[in-house]
């Protein structure tokens, strides 16, 4: 951070604590600022609790086994299939939406007249609002089918490569239908702060640019793109983080198996540890199974924090890069 950054940081501080509104203001903000961690870390500590009991009767092995039935003798768990399968599918959908969102951007700020422009910002921010259940509702009645026919011809054309093999010619509740349902979900997030930072590029570096004969592609490449780097791959890394964690629309089109499907996305089964635990929930079978449900939804609160964690130290990374 620049010396003027820091200089103004200190005036919008001081000016922030010299009159009373201002400093009951700043109270409150505080406050809920410090709530909101204050419920995290309850939330962690409640179901790092949970843990206990399903380390004590699986140990180790309850991340690194893939099986699941409790009415054995001694009862096996485990939930290496379900963290996999959880960044399986984000990674598919990332490999979808990342592309559409960038290009979607591209065209709102830089190309669409002003009109169109207005109108596809509130399309995308009406799809950000549409509940998973919907989502995953026309995903299993509406794209099922039309998916079916996409990874048919994916592996007619493409299954020399691995992950677009398919032996037993079953394409309902793939990974890739999973992940172009997540695609759709994260699109918005994406897109919408995409576009934010892009607009927020200085004129005046794109008008040098255009000065100096630079092209449409050249100016996006060597101004827009790098200046909007930090904001682009914050914007990612939280359209990752509502991939890892969804559950409904994503219970709907997967056929959920504990074996680790390692890459053949077009393969039927697969799984995430949400739609482990909304499949399991109904039919817990007493208080011991519970504990392992909250024992796998603790680790994938600690995988949603790590990608977090990491998001935030790219965005800053990036951001001392570009000044």
């Amino acid at each position: 951070m620049s010396q003027p950054d820091v200089e103004e940081r200190r005036d919008l501080k001081a000016a922030a604590t010299s009159h009373r509104g201002d400093r009951v203001f700043n109270g409150i903000v505080i406050a809920a600022a410090f709530t909101a961690l204050v419920v995290l870390a309850g939330i962690a500590i409640f179901l790092g609790v949970q843990t206990i009991p399903a380390f004590q009767s699986q140990g180790l092995s309850f991340l690194t086994t893939t099986a699941w039935d409790i009415n054995t003798d001694p009862p096996t768990a485990g939930i290496w299939g379900m963290l996999y399968g959880s960044v399986l599918l984000a990674v598919v959908g990332l490999v979808i939406a990342v592309p559409v969102s960038i290009l979607l951007s591209i065209f709102m700020v830089f190309l669409a007249p002003k009109k169109l422009a207005t109108a596809l910002t509130n399309v995308i921010d009406l799809m950000a609002a549409i509940p998973s259940v919907i989502l995953g509702l026309w995903a299993f009645y509406i794209l099922n089918p039309t998916a079916e026919e996409w990874q048919e011809l994916l592996n007619q054309y493409l299954g020399w490569i691995p992950i677009f093999e398919n032996t037993s010619g079953n394409y309902l509740g793939t990974p890739f239908i999973a992940g172009f349902v997540l695609a759709i979900m994260m699109i918005p997030i994406i897109t919408s702060v995409t576009r934010e930072v892009l607009a927020r590029t200085p004129p005046d570096l794109i008008n040098a640019a255009e000065s100096l004969g630079c092209s449409m592609s050249t100016m996006l490449r060597y101004v827009a793109l790098p200046y909007g780097r930090g904001g682009i791959v914050g914007g990612v890394m939280l359209g990752l983080g509502r991939a890892l964690g969804e559950t409904i629309a994503v219970f709907f089109v997967l056929k959920i198996v504990f074996d680790t499907n390692w890459y053949h996305i077009i393969e039927s089964g697969g799984g995430s540890v949400a739609t482990l635990i909304v499949s399991r929930f109904g039919e817990v079978s007493g208080e011991f199974e519970l504990s392992l449900l909250l024992a796998a939804g603790f680790f994938l609160f600690v995988m949603t924090l790590v990608v977090n964690v990491i998001a935030n130290l790219i965005v800053a990374r990036t951001g001392r890069i570009k000044s």
